[in-house]
C-alpha cells in the first residue's frame, strides 16, 4: 500500500487522508503546531459543491456545529437594498454551511482519527528530498524523518512545501484588505436566520448573519493601502474596537450594537491570495488547498475548494499506478478552475474598497445586474461542480 506524508492538520490535511483510505493508500498527518490553537479564529463557509465533496467521504459539516446559510442580501451605506443571491442551489438535502473554523478543523481531525489515521504534532517542515527509490524523505525542526511514496503539502497560505518546490516564488498578494470579525450575543438583529447581510459601507465593509436569537456571527472588511507589519497589526489590535466603531458610525446596519456585545473582536490581519503558483508539483510531492491556490475570503471557497483538491487527489492516486502521472492529472483537473475563481474573487474583494465613482457604478449597475443575471441562471459553474468517485481518472 502506498503511503503519503501529509502536511497540515487543518482542513485540507484530514479530508486528503480520508479520502486516500477510501482510494486504498495510508497517509500520516504532520502538523506544525499544538492542538492548543484550536480554539483560535473566525468562522467560514462551506458553500455546496464543497459539501458534496465531503458527502463522498461520509463527511456532514451539521456534525460539527454548522448551521445553514443559503442567502446573502446586499446593501448600501443607506441601507439601501442592492441585490439577493443564493449561495449555490440546495442539492439532495445540501445547503450552504457556516461554522466555526476552528469547530470545522478539530471535527476533521477527530473524524480522521477516528478512521484510524495517525496525527502527529509539533513536525514543523524543514526539507523534504526524494531518493534514488522514488520516495520521499521529510525532514522535521525537532530532528525527525519520515518516509513516504509522495509528500502532500496541504501547509496553507505561508506553505513550506510550496517554498521547496518554488525557490523563486512570488510572496501571497495582499489584497488590500484587512479581516476582522467577532461572535455577537445577548442580541438580536430584524433579519431571518441563515441570512448573510452584506453592507459596503462609507469606510468599510460589514457582514453579519443570525445564527439565532441573540447570536450573531459578524465580520468586517477594512481597506488599507499597504500591508500591515506585524508590529502595525498590535498596535491597531490595541484599538481595534474604538476604530471599528469610528468606521461604521455613519452606516445604516447594525454594526456599532454588535460590535459593542462582541466580548472578544478577533485582531486585524492582513487579507491575501496567491493568483497563481508556477510549480505545484514534482514526481513525488504536491500541493493541496491554499498551498497552491489561496483564494480571498471573499469568494466563500476557500474551504470548498480545499476540500475538492483532496477528494480529486485521491482519485487520481487511486487510478494511477505511477505517483508522478497522478499528481499532474490532478494539476490538469484543477488548475483552471481555481485560478479563474481567485481572479473573480480579487474582483470582488476591489469591490469593497470606498470610492465615490466605482461605488456608484457599482451599487447602481453592476450587483443590480449580477443579481438580475443570476435570478434568471439555470447553471452556477462554481457550485455546481460535483466530482463522480466511480468514473476513473485517465490521462
Amino acid at each position: 500500500m502506498r503511503k503519503a506524508i501529509i502536511i497540515g492538520a487543518g482542513i485540507t490535511g484530514p479530508v486528503t487522508a480520508m479520502a486516500l483510505r477510501q482510494a486504498g493508500l495510508d497517509a500520516t498527518i504532520y502538523e506544525a503546531y499544538d492542538r492548543s490553537a484550536d480554539g483560535v479564529g473566525a468562522f467560514l463557509t462551506v458553500a455546496v459543491n464543497g459539501l458534496a465533496a465531503l458527502r463522498l467521504i461520509a463527511v456532514d459539516a451539521r456534525d460539527f456545529g454548522g448551521f445553514d446559510t443559503p442567502v446573502l442580501a446586499m446593501q448600501n451605506s443607506a441601507g439601501r437594498p442592492l441585490g439577493t443571491f443564493a449561495i449555490g442551489r440546495p442539492d439532495n438535502g445540501l445547503v450552504s454551511q457556516s461554522i466555526r473554523r476552528s469547530d470545522l478543523y478539530i471535527g476533521l481531525r477527530d473524524e480522521a482519527v477516528r478512521r484510524g489515521i495517525a496525527i502527529e504534532y509539533g513536525k514543523k517542515l524543514l526539507d523534504a528530498t526524494t531518493g534514488a527509490d522514488g520516495r520521499v524523505v521529510a525532514t522535521f525542526a525537532d530532528g525527525t524523518r519520515a518516509k513516504g511514496d509522495l509528500l502532500i503539502g496541504g501547509d496553507g497560505l505561508n506553505s513550506r512545501t510550496r517554498a521547496l518546490l518554488n525557490p523563486d516564488g512570488r510572496p501571497p498578494r495582499y489584497t488590500g484588505l484587512l479581516n476582522t470579525g467577532g461572535f455577537a450575543h445577548g442580541i438580536d438583529v430584524a433579519t431571518q436566520p441563515g441570512v448573510f447581510t452584506m453592507t459596503f459601507g462609507r469606510r468599510a465593509f460589514f457582514a453579519y448573519v443570525k445564527r439565532g436569537p441573540g447570536d450573531v456571527w459578524w465580520f468586517a472588511n477594512v481597506p488599507r493601502a499597504a500591508e500591515a507589519s506585524p508590529d502595525e497589526l498590535a498596535e491597531l489590535a490595541s484599538r481595534w474596537r474604538t476604530e471599528l466603531q469610528r468606521l461604521f458610525a455613519d452606516d445604516h446596519t447594525p454594526a456599532l450594537q454588535l460590535i459593542a456585545h462582541t466580548d472578544d473582536i478577533l485582531t486585524p490581519w492582513n487579507t491575501c491570495d496567491l493568483p497563481t503558483v508556477a510549480r505545484w508539483h514534482s514526481a513525488s510531492i504536491v500541493l493541496l488547498g491554499d498551498a497552491a491556490h489561496a483564494i480571498s475570503p471573499t469568494s466563500g471557497q476557500g474551504a470548498s475548494l480545499a476540500i475538492e483538491d483532496g477528494v480529486v487527489l485521491a482519485k487520481c492516486l487511486r487510478d494511477q499506478p505511477d505517483t508522478g502521472t497522478a499528481l499532474a492529472a490532478f494539476e490538469a483537473l484543477r488548475r483552471r478552475r481555481v485560478e479563474k475563481l481567485i481572479t473573480r474573487a480579487k474582483r470582488t474583494s476591489d469591490q469593497k474598497i470606498p470610492g465615490r465613482v466605482s461605488g456608484l457604478i457599482r451599487d447602481r449597475i453592476v450587483i443590480p445586474l449580477v443579481a438580475r443575471q443570476a435570478a434568471r441562471s439555470t447553471s452556477d459553474w462554481v457550485h455546481d461542480y460535483r466530482i463522480n468517485w466511480e468514473a476513473p481518472v485517465t490521462t
